[in-house]
């Protein structure tokens, strides 16, 4: 590109002496040494972006010699080497570079409002120079700005793809962790369940083994779609608001008496919130089951109003104290959908309940 420029104005330079008579000598015409420097204006054109400095300190010079034999020299009313030196430093120099370029400029523009005093350019001629100068190094700085720019949205675009890459890989932890957990202490609570029901009740514990078995397929299923959203495909049924039953009734069934009331009619959810009411659900239970030793645990979908309200309701021990990794977890696929959730005592003061509202026309 560099090179295509240097021969437009080596053309561009070169067209007066072809176009117009030399007044001092027609028959003659131009010398070379008065076209000498029209190679000096157009050929360190091809090192503007490597030494934009350098370049336009050659490109002033060849300037000046071209117009120690004015006027009897070609008539050359636009610098158009000059003006791309100057765009050049403006566009691609660094502070400094843009520094030395800014003194060399006033330099040639103060000797160019001198040689005014003396009469020797005309004033339309100096002003049209000094014009084209300053909108030249405008349109460099334009340029500067806007790749500054461009710049630093590549750079915004490529944190927030890292960004959203972390949070799916946390999206994905917490979604294995809801997982394992719920399904490790369903299968806990039933084996511990197995033994003692063995020989008084064999048809109980054939269930309980029954269960387990059916804890450990879920848990796969979803396993498996987790490690799916890492490939090309996400195979399973995704956990949806809709899958909350059968998650009541797979607790319900491993020996935790658990029930589930619904309010309201059904609506369908966006889809994160369809996922958050599920694995809320889920954690709510592991959570019944595995630390607060409770011994039946009530699900309340609420549908009547929006947003969604969720309550689990256990006869457990309480917040026994711990790090609450899970209740953390809870909080943040609520904030997520737009929503809240709080924690507390059951309505007796005793027992714990988690109460989330999911926003979907927050969504």
């Amino acid at each position: 590109m560099d090179l295509a420029i240097a021969v437009v104005v080596l053309a561009a330079q070169s067209a007066p002496f072809i176009l117009t008579v030399r007044e001092a000598d027609p028959v003659t015409g131009y010398t070379l040494g008065q076209y000498l420097p029209v190679l000096g204006l157009a050929l360190p054109l091809i090192w503007r972006r490597r030494a934009p400095l350098a370049v336009l300190a050659a490109v002033t010079a060849a300037a000046g010699a071209y117009l120690l034999n004015d006027p009897d020299t070609a008539p050359q009313p636009i610098p158009y080497a000059l003006l791309i030196a100057i765009y050049t430093v403006a566009a691609y120099g660094s502070r400094r570079t843009r520094a030395w370029a800014l003194a060399l400029l006033v330099a040639s523009a103060g000797t160019q409002l001198a040689g005014l005093v003396l009469n020797t350019p005309s004033a339309d001629t100096t002003v049209r120079a000094l014009v084209m100068y300053v909108a030249a190094w405008a349109m460099g700085r334009a340029t500067a700005n806007r790749h500054t720019y461009a710049r630093q949205l590549e750079r915004d675009k490529r944190r927030e793809a890292e960004r959203a890459v972390e949070r799916e890989r946390a999206a994905i932890a917490r979604d294995m962790h809801d997982v394992l957990g719920h399904a490790i202490s369903l299968m806990v609570v039933q084996a511990e369940a197995g033994p003692l029901t063995v020989r008084p009740d064999p048809g109980r514990a054939e269930a309980a083994f029954d269960a387990i078995a059916a804890s450990g397929r879920e848990a796969m299923e979803q396993l498996r779609r987790l490690l799916g959203m890492l490939g090309t495909s996400a195979p399973g049924a995704p956990p949806t608001a809709a899958r909350i039953e059968a998650l009541v009734h797979s607790v319900d069934r491993a020996g935790q008496r658990t029930t589930l009331t619904v309010h309201g009619t059904p609506r369908p959810l966006p889809a994160d919130a369809d996922a958050a009411a599920y694995r809320i659900v889920q954690e709510a239970l592991t959570n019944a089951v595995k630390h607060a030793r409770a011994t039946a645990v009530a699900v309340e979908l609420d549908w009547r109003h929006d947003p969604l309200v969720i309550a689990v309701t256990d006869d457990g021990r309480g917040h026994t104290g711990g790090s609450g990794h899970g209740l953390i977890g809870i909080r943040e696929r609520a904030a997520a959908c737009g929503g809240s959730a709080s924690f507390g005592p059951g309505p007796d003061g005793r027992g714990f309940t988690v109460t989330v509202h999911l926003t979907g026309a927050a969504l």
